[in-house]
């Protein structure tokens, strides 16, 4: 059977973000019983949320995985309950009203708190639409949290999926920019054995 693995980026990221091209170069190497996919999001959550079901639709949640990061792993939280599937979630938001860099930067000229302002307030009916409040079976979800994240909270994070599988992370960042050290865990949770 033919493994799905589908990457949900994060906000204002792409399929060319390292995590995601590391991924899919590991994916591509484990032949032929897996495939990855990793579509562009368009800011709408809705509109992203479709993507992404259209993308997996037809996989039975035992071939499926689906890795998000940031706002990526809000969506893929939402899209794991509804699919009874395997999740990965890298420093995933997880509620969008309560974003550590508001506290840190409370000036709203700075322009990543104006961008996420203005996309939250346009969205925020879609994002409530796809809001988990407690996930129903924490051994399907694989959580990594970096302390470091200046972004988010990870005592946040760390809660949210307090009885599922938990990597957290001293220091890194909100990008995980030490990724690269974490892909075999992230591959063996897919099902890959590199």
């Amino acid at each position: 059977m033919t493994k799905a693995i589908l990457y949900l980026h994060g906000f204002q990221s792409s399929p060319f973000s390292f995590k995601a091209q590391l991924i899919s170069r590991a994916v591509e190497n484990a032949g032929d019983s897996f495939r990855y996919f990793c579509p562009q999001l368009p800011l709408s959550p809705d509109k992203s949320i479709e993507i992404a079901s259209d993308t997996i639709r037809g996989y039975p949640a035992e071939s499926l995985v689906i890795i998000g990061s940031s706002l990526g792993g809000y969506y893929a939280n939402w899209l794991a309950e509804q699919y009874r599937c395997k999740a990965i979630l890298l420093n995933p938001i997880i509620d969008p009203w309560r974003i550590k860099i508001l506290d840190d930067l409370p000036d709203r000229s700075d322009l990543r708190v104006r961008e996420w302002l203005d996309f939250r307030e346009k969205y925020q009916l879609e994002l409530e639409a796809v809001r988990v409040t407690s996930i129903t079976d924490p051994e399907r979800y694989l959580l990594f949290a970096a302390k470091g994240d200046e972004l988010l909270d990870w005592h946040l994070m760390q809660s949210h999926y307090q009885a599922a599988n938990q990597i957290i992370i001293e220091g890194s960042d909100h990008g995980l920019s030490d990724f690269a050290q974490y892909l075999e865990r992230v591959l063996l949770f897919c099902g890959i054995r590199q």
